[in-house]
């Protein structure tokens, strides 16, 4: 069975066009140019529907294996750290690239991040991201699909992950921060 959704996994990546940007081992992150659906506000302006913005997606094969015992602090600071060097390393290929200088913003949608203790979402706010709910254009319905993707990705990838986390109880937060912001804090 995860032979099959790894095989699904990757055929909707070429579908979706979502691609590596760092060919390290340790890279936490792929990329997907989109665009946006709806205005929203962003840092000291406004985001318009049809800006280019770059969609941030975990490189699951990449995610460290979580302890038997679940999430430690060792596993915490090895995934933050995998993060933090994959944003520098995207920041820089946008600050270089004249192929993303439209590029308007960054922006991850994930389960990874919870309001309250232990959650991701400190982690999010500190590293300079805003964070708001997301909402699935398609409702309901639409929550349902990307929670039953999302679940068996994580059962996939990494089991220890779905034992505290009923696909039921999935619930995603949007992450977003300016281009320009991105580079002037990620770039250097």
């Amino acid at each position: 069975m995860r032979r099959l959704i790894r095989a699904f996994d990757a055929l909707l990546r070429r579908r979706l066009e979502v691609y590596d940007f760092s060919p390290s081992p340790r890279a936490l992150l792929r990329v997907q140019r989109s665009r946006a659906r709806r205005r929203a506000p962003l840092g000291t302006g406004w985001i318009d529907p049809g800006q280019e913005i770059l969609d941030l997606h975990m490189w699951n094969e990449h995610v460290p294996p979580l302890p038997a015992a679940g999430p430690d602090v060792r596993w915490a600071v090895q995934v933050e750290r995998m993060f933090v060097t994959s944003l520098h390393e995207l920041a820089r290929a946008v600050s270089r690239d004249p192929a993303y200088r439209d590029v308007r913003a960054v922006r991850a949608i994930t389960v990874l991040l919870t309001p309250g203790a232990g959650s991701g979402l400190h982690l999010a706010q500190r590293l300079g991201f805003e964070v708001r709910p997301h909402r699935n254009p398609l409702g309901r319905f639409g929550e349902f699909w990307e929670n039953f993707y999302t679940w068996w990705l994580m059962w996939t990838y990494n089991e220890v992950s779905v034992r505290r986390r009923p696909m039921v109880d999935l619930r995603r937060m949007e992450m977003w921060m300016e281009a320009d912001e991105f580079v002037r804090r990620y770039g250097g």
